[in-house]
């Protein structure tokens, strides 16, 4: 018999699967909170490469006349993403998305939905106001597209709420108007995985306060695909 035969190891027998199940019980959860938070800093420092490179950019001719680049705000591990069409007169001011009187709608809704607004990664189609709060053109939204598509990609969102035409016309393949297709689960080939609801912008709720409750029932949708008690 060598020196080891014999002898038992803290493993062997009952007490020492015990004290093992003990071991992984304490020291799991440590590492798992550290992959979670090395993951965090590395999306959060890519999200904020992606900001500068956004600041810098000159694809388009927005870039002559806007005061500030919108570049989007919100949870890096956000469950949940709202997309709208560019920045207005405030948001160009102030360099965040969705902060005028829409802003203030949106910031409800997403409230009525169970959220804080920090919960939530909010963006747009493109980054820079176009003069007069004018359409985007189409060779803007194609400029300033691949931002947005790497800004879905590090976050990952579950589901995505497009708000209004210009943004579901942008992301999905569809050429018929918002009214069509708004209460309608969607795809985008680029993201397959992530559930899309396309929906009234709140700018137009402002102006047709009766469709709320249309847009009410679109994100009740929402909810429910994210597990969320519906009212």
């Amino acid at each position: 018999m060598n020196e080891h035969e014999g002898r038992k190891t803290p493993l062997d027998g009952r007490e020492g699967l015990s004290s093992y199940l003990r071991y992984l019980g304490d020291s799991l959860p440590d590492f798992y909170l550290i992959q979670h938070r090395a993951d965090t800093v590395d999306r959060e420092t890519a999200l904020t490469e992606l900001r500068e490179e956004a600041r810098a950019c000159q694809r388009c001719s927005l870039f002559s006349t806007r005061t500030q680049v919108v570049f989007g705000e919100g949870n890096p591990w956000a469950s949940l993403m709202f997309v709208g069409e560019g920045p207005g007169a405030d948001e160009d001011a102030t360099g965040r998305p969705f902060v005028g009187r829409a802003g203030e709608l949106l910031t409800r809704m997403i409230t009525a939905m169970g959220y804080e607004r920090p919960d939530v990664y909010i963006a747009n189609i493109v980054k820079c106001r176009p003069p007069g709060n004018r359409v985007p053109e189409e060779i803007e939204r194609r400029s300033c597209l691949p931002f947005l598509h790497r800004q879905i990609s590090l976050v990952a969102p579950k589901a995505i709420v497009l708000l209004g035409q210009t943004a579901a016309v942008s992301l999905l393949a569809h050429t018929t108007g918002i009214k069509k297709i708004r209460g309608k689960e969607s795809r985008m080939k680029e993201h397959p995985e992530i559930r899309v609801m396309p929906t009234y912008h709140p700018a137009y709720l402002l102006r047709n306060p009766s469709a709320k409750g249309e847009v009410w029932e679109d994100l009740k949708q929402v909810m429910s695909w994210l597990g969320r008690n519906r009212p």
